[in-house]
């Protein structure tokens, strides 16, 4: 089962538009975990991971090779890539993604605290990860 997926550029600008409070000037966008999680390549060639769980912006790795190196291994699939999660959402929940699709939690573990198998569900991607940066950035703001 592929780990990552890839959208359209256009996906990808209605996907991040409400992350406008995060700063992503220089950052494009290149792919995804199954569950929207973006990774990013700034202008120097680094890359980055926002984190649509936990509304956050990381710094990652100096360079494709070394991202692609992390995500080769479990600790990486498992940690960036949500690989158990994702498995266990196809294999014993049944759910699978169309080409627009990814993984969502509803409600999602920033308010409610779980990682429940149960509680994914199946989103276009622009829409679950839009969705994600509003609640993060009404979080952050406390309205």
């Amino acid at each position: 089962m592929e780990l990552t997926k890839q959208f359209s550029g256009e996906q990808y600008v209605a996907a991040l538009e409400s992350w406008s409070w995060l700063d992503l000037h220089g950052k494009s966008p290149r792919f995804t975990s199954l569950f929207g999680d973006v990774f990013l390549e700034d202008e120097n060639g680094a890359w980055w991971f926002l984190s649509t769980l936990t509304g956050e912006l990381h710094p990652g790795w100096p360079d494709g090779a070394a991202l692609a190196a992390e995500l080769d291994t479990e600790a990486g699939q498992d940690e960036y890539l949500l690989g158990a999660l994702a498995m266990a959402a196809f294999h014993r929940r049944g759910l699978t993604l169309g080409d627009d699709d990814v993984y969502a939690y509803v409600p999602p573990p920033v308010v409610t605290g779980k990682f429940d198998v149960d509680l994914i569900q199946v989103f276009k991607f622009s829409v679950a990860v839009n969705m994600a940066g509003q609640l993060h950035q009404q979080l952050r703001e406390g309205t």
